[in-house]
């Protein structure tokens, strides 16, 4: 187990637990009897964005050359790393709609998840974790500014902002999820 408490606090799990915890009772605030941004997916993409965003800070670990020499297996580690930031951010949304916040349906709340998890491990890889959180956030800004057409073309590319039951946007964002999983699993973060 001590590996386990070195890990978390090697890549500031804590922390990011803390941001993320934070952000949920924010939109809990915000959101909750009704407020302005009830059953709405732009609040609610919004509200996850900022989650992962906080979250992916702790995609690379503070010691390079430790983690280089390492005599532990990296891959499953960062794989479930990952997904965790996936399904904590998610759970906390959750958490927050069921104390009262009315923000999107559960299925919208997993999807983008999954999906905003996957492309901030997407961002570790290309540009490395201290910008990890550029490729959700921009993405999400995109979806919002574009003028996208309601047709296959805007619901990929404006997957995080669909309504439930949209196939290419529930593709779109698990094809992101193993993506980015894939390949921070394997290579890490940039340096």
């Amino acid at each position: 187990m001590r590996w386990l408490i070195l890990y978390t606090r090697s890549r500031q799990v804590p922390t990011s637990a803390a941001a993320v915890a934070l952000v949920a009772l924010a939109a809990w605030v915000c959101n909750r009897d009704g407020g302005q941004g009830s059953t709405n997916p732009v609040t609610a993409a919004l509200v996850l964005t900022a989650m992962v965003a906080a979250a992916s800070v702790g995609l690379d670990g503070r010691d390079a050359t430790l983690e280089r020499t390492a005599a532990i297996r990296w891959l499953p580690r960062r794989a479930a790393h990952v997904l965790l930031i996936g399904a904590l951010t998610g759970a906390a949304l959750l958490a927050a709609q069921a104390a009262g916040a009315t923000l999107a349906p559960t299925e919208v709340v997993l999807r983008d998840g999954a999906g905003l998890a996957g492309l901030a491990a997407l961002g570790a890889v290309l540009c490395g974790a201290h910008l990890a959180w550029t490729l959700p956030t921009g993405w999400y800004a995109f979806a919002v500014v574009a003028q996208l057409p309601d047709n296959t073309v805007g619901q990929v590319a404006g997957w995080m902002i669909c309504p439930p039951g949209t196939a290419p946007s529930t593709d779109t964002a698990l094809a992101l999820l193993v993506t980015g999983t894939v390949l921070y699993a394997a290579a890490g973060a940039r340096r």
